[in-house]
């Protein structure tokens, strides 16, 4: 409980006297921005503001060889400070375990609110991708990299019709002060080409994931997708998708213009936060406001289950399977022989 804590946070020496201690804790449901195999996480209120929060709890026992993985996430938290990105407010610790309190989020992810909708536009989908960016600009002024943006880490502040978007779960955030990174990891569908290829790599990575975004926002299903991942990541190294009919008849050529850029294959040809935010469908008012809530609705549910998307990404064995199909290395004989030629 939070108030066995209390003595180890200077923040609160006022209120530790309190028999009770100031924060009153229960149980919540699991958020998906802090939950985990090691940990639980509660709703907690303090005792003289008031103030609703969300506690992890971790426990240091299961944390064994996950201890870096967690102390990087700390760090970056600790450095953020953004309206759309969740925030770490305190961190406490006794001998068993280490609580992390967090900014409380009760406005759900971002696919289930828009089949809770009943009116969606594209418009609807350019403010967040705006929010988004603003934010993803943010983390990159400050050397961050996500590496897992993804419709489940991005949720509502709160369940209210203007609730600004969050970003949250910054368990694979990297820092880029030791140059570029080469760790692969991230979500199947939305893992960028170079990161495949066992390529270095750096923020562009998460303007590829923030495209994926969009088509989805726009369409209601992945642009890379096979029934065969091997297939599927075949597709994401060529960049090879389309806008099919007649899902995408409806949608504006500002969106399909923008979608582009962002799903560049090479990252230095990639739209960087900067760019996509001065594109028309961002910030020009090219997005539609015609209602596509049904059609996005109806492929959101049908392609977006629980146990198909959130699975975990093993990059060392999917680089082994991408090597024994010799995928990594065909793609990038077929890139040189395309630079031999425009020699």
């Amino acid at each position: 409980m939070l108030t066995e804590i209390l003595a180890h946070s200077s923040h609160y020496e006022l209120l530790q006297f309190s028999s009770r201690g100031p924060w009153s804790c229960q149980r919540g449901k699991p958020s998906q921005f802090i939950g985990g195999s090691f940990s639980e996480v509660r709703v907690a209120q303090h005792r003289r503001t008031l103030k609703l929060v969300a506690v992890k709890c971790i426990r240091k026992r299961a944390l064994k060889g996950k201890e870096a993985m967690l102390e990087n996430e700390i760090a970056v938290l600790r450095r953020i400070n953004h309206p759309n990105i969740v925030a770490l407010e305190e961190t406490f610790e006794t001998s068993t375990k280490l609580y992390l309190v967090m900014t409380l989020v009760t406005g759900g992810e971002l696919l289930d609110r828009i089949l809770e909708k009943g009116s969606y536009t594209e418009r609807d989908a350019s403010r967040v991708i705006q929010q988004l960016l603003e934010a993803v600009q943010y983390l990159h002024q400050l050397g961050i990299v996500h590496r897992d943006l993804k419709p489940e880490n991005l949720l509502y502040q709160t369940p209210s019709e203007d609730s600004k978007i969050v970003i949250s779960d910054f368990g694979l955030s990297k820092m880029e002060e030791q140059g570029m990174l080469t760790t692969a990891c991230g979500t199947p569908a939305y893992v960028a080409p170079e990161l495949l290829q066992q390529k270095s790599y750096g923020k562009e990575v998460d303007l590829w994931a923030l495209g994926v975004i969009t088509y989805i926002l726009l369409c209601g299903y992945p642009p890379f997708y096979d029934e065969s991942e091997s297939h599927m990541y075949r597709q994401i190294m060529k960049a090879e998708y389309e806008f099919d009919s007649p899902y995408w008849d409806e949608i504006s050529n500002s969106a399909k213009d923008f979608i582009p850029h962002m799903l560049q294959k090479e990252p230095e040809e990639r739209y960087n936060c900067e760019q996509a935010l001065k594109h028309l469908w961002i910030s020009g008012g090219a997005a539609l406001e015609k209602n596509i809530h049904g059609s996005v609705s109806k492929q959101i549910q049908k392609n977006f289950a629980k146990s198909q998307w959130k699975r975990a990404f093993n990059a060392t064995m999917v680089v082994r399977h991408l090597s024994k199909k010799n995928l990594v290395v065909e793609e990038e004989s077929k890139d040189k022989a395309k630079t031999k030629a425009t020699l």
